[in-house]
């Protein structure tokens, strides 16, 4: 497959994980990095980089993803929400490892995110300079688990939301 073939075969991923994220309202694309891609949606007004898993732990009724959002109105950076790719037991741990960290996340049926602000710097951190992460739960059949994303792009895209929702 030519470089060409791939770009478009990771664009074409990222706009699927969107689907999955929400309308399309007011939404604008800030630019595609490797697998994961930078948006603007402007009601809400927020920025966020998102990505799918390059390996989900089972098929679902929706499309997994990784997103790192700023939410300007609410003072919020660097947010961590994961659409895990089956439903969870309620009783298991969420944990999301990347390289050698490992991060407790908070979660509900289907999301996770990380329990604070400070999680959320470190979880940035770790990804920045991670090659690949990935979450790991029980599936309310009771089976483990778990969904894998590739880092490559994920600093620029974080960094180019960031940038949009400052410069607007």
């Amino acid at each position: 497959m030519t470089s060409k073939a791939k770009r478009r075969r990771m664009f074409a991923g990222v706009v699927l994980a969107l689907s999955a994220a929400g309308p399309a309202w007011g939404r604008e694309t800030i630019g595609v990095f490797e697998s994961w891609g930078a948006f603007t949606d402007l009601a809400p007004r927020h920025c966020y980089a998102i990505a799918q898993p390059v390996r989900s732990g089972g098929s679902a009724r929706w499309r997994p993803f990784a997103s790192v959002a700023d939410w300007p109105a609410r003072g919020a950076r660097n947010q961590l929400h994961l659409r895990l790719s089956r439903a969870r037991d309620p009783r298991a741990r969420v944990t999301l490892s990347v390289g050698e960290r490992r991060f407790e996340l908070v979660a509900a049926d289907a999301d996770a995110w990380a329990p604070d602000a400070r999680a959320d710097a470190a979880i940035v951190a770790a990804i920045r300079s991670g090659r690949s992460m990935s979450v790991e739960t029980l599936a309310k059949s009771g089976g483990p688990f778990a969904d894998v994303y590739a880092l490559a792009g994920a600093a620029t895209a974080i960094d180019a939301a960031a940038v949009a929702c400052v410069s607007r």
